[in-house]
C-alpha cells in the first residue's frame, strides 16, 4: 500500500478490495455469516410469534386489553415504523461511526426492547416497545447488510447475502413452533406463555451478542475513514487463517484502487448519488422494496388471522401452518441463492418476482372460488413465497451494492424505509382492516394488490436490475472518494 499526501486529507492506493475478493471460502467465512447472519432469525421469531399469538392476546385472561386486529395492525405498523426510523437513524451513523459500533448498538437496543415487551401490562407499553423492537431491527437491516457484502469474496457474495436474509425464515419455523407450546394452556398459563416467547428472544439476542464482538470492522471502511494500518492488519490475519486452513499460499490479487480518505460524506452528497448519478438504480430499489414489503409485511401479518376465520382453525395450530410457509420461505434463497450468481442478478431477481406474483394471482382466484381448505391454501403459499423469499432477499443485495461505499448504509436504510413504510405500514393496516371483515372479496383484493406489485416490480428489474455477480463492489460503484 502506498500513501500521498494531499491538502485535505491522505491519498492511498491500496489492494485490500481485490485481496479480500480473492479470498477462497473459509471458516473464517461463517464465522462472518454465523455472527452477523443470525439476526434475521431473531427478527422472523418476532414477527411470527406476534402474528401467531394475536388472537391470544385478544382473550380474557391474558394480561392485555387489546385486540386481535390491534395486534396485526396497530402493533405490526408500529414494528414496521420503528424499523423505518430506525433504519434512517442508525443507518447514517454506520457510514460515519463503522459498520462494528453499530450493529452491536443495534443489537443491545432490540435485545432491551424485546426484553420489556414481554413484561407489558398495558396495551400501550406493548405498542411502545414494538415500536422500539423494530427501531433496533431497523439499524440491523443498514447495518448488516453492508458489512456483509464488504467481508464476503464477490463470487459468494449473492447467494451468502440471500441465505442470510432468508435465514428470517429459519427464525419464522421457530416462532411458529414456540407459539405453539406458548399458546398451550396446559403448559403455561394465557398470560405466562406469550411473555416467554419474546423472553426468549432476548436471550437469543444476548448469544449473538456475545459472538459478534469477535466480528471485525470492514477493511474497506477502515480505508475510506484514514484507518488503512488497521485494515491491512485486519486483511492480514484473514489471510494467515485462510493459509494455515488451506495448507497453502493464496493466489495472487489483481488490481489497485486509489482512495482520497475522508471522515464523512455529506447528505447533499449522499441526495446527489442516489437521485441524479444512479437515478435508474434509485427506481430499481424503490420498485424491489415496494412489491416485497407489501407481500410481507401486509399480508403475512394476517395468515394466521386468516386460516382462524374463514377456516376454523384454531388458535393455537396456528403456528403449524405457519412453519410450513416459512419452510418453503427459507429453502427459496438457499436452492436459487446460486444461481444469483451464476445465472446472473438481471434473470434471477426478476423471474423471482413475477413468478411470485403470478402465483399469488392464482392463489387469490383459488380463495375467491372456494376451492381451498387450510392445508392448500398454505401449499400455494408455500409455492408463492419461495419465490417470493429469493426475490426478497435479493432487494436487500441490489441495493447494499449497487451504490458507492460511502453511502452504502444509508442507502440500504432509505430504501428500506421507504419501501417498507409504502408496503408495510399502510399494507398491514390496510390488510388488517381487510382480514377483520371476514368477506372473501375483501381478502382476495389484498392478495391482488401484492400480486400485482410483485408482478410491476419483476418487469421493472427485467430492464434495470444490475450486472453485479462476481463483480467487486468497487467495480459495480466506484467509490466517492476514489480518484
Amino acid at each position: 500500500m502506498t500513501t500521498a499526501q494531499a491538502d485535505t486529507g491522505r491519498t492511498v492506493t491500496t489492494n485490500i478490495p481485490a485481496r479480500l475478493d480473492r479470498l477462497p471460502w473459509s471458516r473464517w467465512h461463517w464465522t462472518i455469516v454465523i455472527g452477523l447472519g443470525t439476526v434475521w432469525i431473531l427478527d422472523g421469531l418476532e414477527v411470527t410469534v406476534v402474528g401467531n399469538i394475536a388472537s391470544r392476546l385478544s382473550e380474557p385472561g391474558s394480561g392485555l386489553s387489546i385486540s386481535s386486529g390491534q395486534v396485526t395492525g396497530i402493533a405490526a405498523a408500529l414494528y414496521v415504523a420503528g424499523a423505518c426510523v430506525g433504519a434512517l437513524f442508525w443507518g447514517r451513523l454506520t457510514d460515519k461511526w463503522g459498520r462494528k459500533k453499530l450493529f452491536m448498538i443495534t443489537l443491545a437496543v432490540y435485545l432491551a426492547a424485546t426484553a420489556l415487551t414481554s413484561v407489558a401490562f398495558e396495551s400501550w407499553w406493548f405498542f411502545a416497545f414494538r415500536f422500539l423492537t423494530g427501531f433496533g431491527i431497523g439499524g440491523e437491516y443498514a447495518a448488516i447488510n453492508s458489512a456483509i457484502d464488504e467481508l464476503i469474496p464477490a463470487q459468494y457474495r449473492g447467494r451468502v447475502d440471500l441465505m442470510i436474509n432468508g435465514s428470517f425464515w429459519l427464525g419464522a419455523v421457530g416462532g411458529s413452533l414456540l407459539s405453539i407450546v406458548a399458546l398451550n394452556t396446559d403448559i403455561f398459563a394465557k398470560d405466562v406463555g406469550w411473555r416467554l416467547t419474546f423472553a426468549l428472544g432476548a436471550v437469543l439476542a444476548f448469544v449473538i451478542l456475545l459472538v459478534r464482538r469477535h466480528v471485525p470492522e470492514s477493511p474497506r471502511w477502515l480505508l475510506i475513514h484514514g484507518r488503512d494500518e488497521e485494515a491491512e492488519r485486519i486483511v492480514t490475519s484473514i489471510e494467515q487463517r485462510v493459509e494455515a486452513e488451506r495448507g497453502s499460499a493464496l493466489p495472487v490479487p489483481e488490481g489497485e484502487i486509489s482512495i482520497h480518505q475522508r471522515r464523512s460524506v455529506t447528505f447533499v452528497e449522499i441526495a446527489r448519488t442516489v437521485f441524479s448519478d444512479y437515478r435508474r438504480r434509485s427506481v430499481l430499489g424503490f420498485s424491489l422494496f415496494i412489491g416485497q414489503a407489501f407481500l410481507y409485511n401486509a399480508i403475512t401479518f394476517g395468515f394466521g388471522a386468516i386460516l382462524t376465520k374463514f377456516f376454523d382453525v384454531p388458535t393455537g395450530d396456528t403456528g403449524y401452518y405457519f412453519a410450513v410457509i416459512a419452510i418453503g420461505n427459507f429453502c427459496g434463497p438457499l436452492l436459487l441463492g446460486k444461481l444469483f450468481d451464476t445465472v446472473g442478478r438481471r434473470v434471477m431477481i426478476s423471474s423471482t418476482y413475477l413468478l411470485s406474483g403470478l402465483l399469488l394471482f392464482g392463489t387469490a382466484w383459488l380463495f375467491d372460488q372456494g376451492s381451498l381448505s387450510a392445508g392448500t391454501l398454505t401449499a400455494c403459499w408455500c409455492a408463492v413465497l419461495f419465490f417470493a423469499s429469493a426475490g426478497a432477499s435479493s432487494a436487500y443485495l441490489t441495493v447494499s451494492e449497487v451504490f458507492p461505499m460511502e453511502t452504502r448504509a444509508m442507502s440500504i436504510a432509505f430504501f428500506y424505509a421507504l419501501g417498507t413504510a409504502a408496503g408495510g405500514i399502510s399494507g398491514s393496516l390496510l390488510f388488517a382492516d381487510l382480514t377483520n371483515t371476514g368477506k372473501v372479496g375483501d381478502t382476495v383484493l389484498a392478495f391482488q394488490i401484492g400480486a400485482g406489485l410483485m408482478c410491476a416490480a419483476g418487469l421493472v428489474a427485467a430492464f434495470l436490475a444490475v450486472r453485479a455477480e462476481r463483480r467487486s463492489l468497487e467495480d459495480i460503484a466506484k467509490p466517492l472518494t476514489a480518484t
